[in-house]
């Protein structure tokens, strides 16, 4: 599929407007600290580098620690990632003022013209972080076990409002005494008909739920001939 056509994605699913931008799809990733937001990010483009052309701008508040791990961890080359120092608030670069952001993706787009597929590390937030639509396409919301059986019952807006919903580090659960099913039950109250799945990203357990859904609801490879 073609990164350059604008409107090839304005009637995909989770998507309330068309695109407001030429060049590749933008995927927001967002969650709070530690939910596993770069090391989704890592094993999405280590599955897919060699179909997709991929790179992704992160943001932390102080350091760029985010690209450091990515860079040093996954596939994608130096000159794919941005990391991003934001201050104050991580929201504010993801939603009110996103133009650090967007000079990142231009930056990027500039190097690699060919590039099909951007992601957008939100800062570690709170459960109400949300991407600007003008930012990104999509978006992936990350929370993780160890917080809490109760944490999607909270219904922050970015576990509602996300196009994907993503229940990380299941491994943790009897450690924790977190139920996965009471979380499972919760996220299809507040998520209705909106995806969301479990994983395990040490061993890639659920990857492949997520890779599905970038095919499907993202590239929507499944409508090419």
């Amino acid at each position: 599929m073609s990164a350059a056509t604008s409107q090839e994605h304005a009637d995909a699913p989770g998507q309330s407007a068309p695109r407001s931008h030429l060049g590749p799809v933008r995927i927001g990733v967002g969650g709070p600290v530690g939910a596993g937001k770069t090391q989704l990010i890592e094993r999405i483009t280590r599955a897919m580098s060699r179909e997709v052309s991929m790179a992704a701008v992160t943001n932390d508040i102080y350091t760029i620690e985010d690209a450091k791990i990515l860079a040093a961890q996954g596939v994608l080359p130096v000159d794919r990632i941005v990391g991003l120092e934001t201050g104050g608030c991580p929201h504010t670069a993801i939603r009110e003022d996103t133009s650090m952001n967007e000079a990142a993706i231009a930056e990027l787009v500039e190097r690699h013209p060919d590039l099909e597929v951007v992601f957008v590390e939100s800062g570690g937030d709170n459960l109400s972080a949300t991407f600007s639509p003008e930012l990104v396409d999509f978006s992936i919301y990350v929370i993780d076990v160890a917080q809490g059986e109760k944490i999607p019952r909270k219904a922050g807006q970015g576990m509602i409002k996300s196009d994907l919903f993503v229940i990380n580090k299941t491994d943790l659960a009897p450690h924790v005494g977190a139920d996965l099913a009471v979380m499972e039950a919760d996220s299809k109250v507040f998520r209705g008909d909106k995806p969301f799945c479990f994983t395990n990203l040490k061993t890639d357990e659920g990857l492949e739920q997520v890779i599905e859904w970038i095919h499907h609801d993202v590239l929507m490879t499944d409508l090419e001939p």
